[in-house]
């Protein structure tokens, strides 16, 4: 068979998918790297939360030591014992 040329129109159809193929792969790189750049970070604000906890925990583990069991009122800090 002998080779037959495309028309124009039809060359400028295929490279015009063509490069909304390649502008779609490199938007999803974009994504991807964004998605892996969010994971990094939640993973380093679970571990603050975690620390966060921790730290709460121990001075929690502190106050009920030197006052016993009670509430504390955050806005005055007055601790009322129970009961």
């Amino acid at each position: 068979m002998k080779n037959q040329k495309l028309s124009k129109k039809e060359l400028q159809v295929l490279q015009e998918y063509q490069n909304k193929t390649n502008e779609v792969i490199a938007a999803l790189g974009g994504v991807e790297l964004q998605i892996s750049a969010l994971k990094t970070q939640k993973e380093e604000i679970l571990k603050d939360f975690k620390v966060l906890q921790d730290n709460q925990a121990k001075t929690g583990k502190e106050l009920q030591d030197k006052y016993g069991e009670g509430n504390i009122n955050l806005e005055n800090g007055e601790f009322t014992p129970k009961e």
